[in-house]
């Protein structure tokens, strides 16, 4: 199991396995959930009872992901968790030695099993969703899931992390030096500026196009971290309807916008998915 540290505030102590539960060294304990994730949450960390996304956008990011409409983007991202786990296979000491794997923000943990699926052990995905924490929990028990606020301290301890993830989730990247080994990886996706373009143009009666991915490097960089790589990755895909009503929802874009009654006479559309994809390492 991956090792987590205890939230209780000023403790900080490793967590054990103890029972069903989890233990810390000055007595704090943590049940497991029945459906196998672990709630580390604590009353300060959240702002609302339901915190974390929505569940209709959980369970409709689940939908579209369980369509397969992510694989192209999986297998376009094997080949730099490829060369992010590189350093710390190289320099293990023993095949037990596993690479210690983040995934922040994992969602509903499609993207875990799929990128990390032999690394069971020593992977851990953190979200804020109870719902998709559960799913995530279900669907790849093997894995170490746990409730957390990502925004507040991260339960995990000091450099200790060799490869962390961020798939279109939070990036708090001061938590995020901080329990990086030196030389260790951070791989980080956010939407591209055409992602989805032709919904938000039909939606909005404008397609706003922002790229994100310079003011990323830029703040990674002030924070310990040496750029290394960027790629865009772009797929046309065409959508059927039920496909476009969980896009939207996935995104906010329906809720937010309230402009869904504009698709409603669209059975089908050509849209366009993009991600800004970047590479950095935790200078020594």
């Amino acid at each position: 199991m991956f090792k987590l540290r205890c939230t209780v505030r000023n403790c900080h102590a490793t967590l054990q396995r103890h029972g069903k539960g989890l233990t810390c060294s000055r007595g704090h304990h943590f049940d497991r959930a029945k459906e196998g994730y672990w709630s580390l949450i604590q009353p300060q960390d959240r702002k609302s009872s339901k915190a974390g996304d929505a569940d209709a956008a959980v369970l409709a990011r689940h939908r579209w992901l369980q369509r397969g409409n992510a694989n192209a983007f999986i297998k376009f991202l094997k080949p730099w968790v490829t060369q992010a786990l590189a350093y710390s296979l190289s320099n293990s000491t023993s095949d037990s030695n596993a690479p210690r794997i983040l995934d922040l923000g994992c969602g509903e943990g499609s993207f875990g099993p799929s990128l990390f699926g032999e690394y069971a052990n020593s992977y851990c995905g953190i979200d804020l969703s109870k719902r998709a924490v559960r799913l995530a929990a279900r669907g790849w028990p093997e894995a170490t899931w746990v409730l957390a606020n990502a925004d507040r301290t991260l339960p995990i301890h000091d450099e200790s992390v060799d490869c962390a993830v961020s798939l279109f989730g939070r990036r708090p990247v001061s938590e995020l030096a901080r329990i990086s080994k030196p030389e260790g990886k951070c791989i980080i996706a956010v939407p591209a500026e055409d992602d989805l373009i032709e919904l938000r143009e039909k939606t909005q009666n404008a397609g706003h196009r922002r790229s994100r991915w310079e003011t990323i490097v830029t703040e990674f960089n002030s924070s310990g971290y040496q750029f290394l790589q960027h790629q865009l990755w772009s797929q046309q895909m065409n959508l059927e309807r039920e496909a476009i009503t969980d896009a939207l929802a996935m995104t906010y874009r329906a809720v937010r916008y309230s402009q869904q009654a504009k698709l409603e006479s669209v059975s089908e559309m050509q849209v366009t998915l993009a991600a800004d994809v970047l590479l950095f390492a935790r200078t020594t």
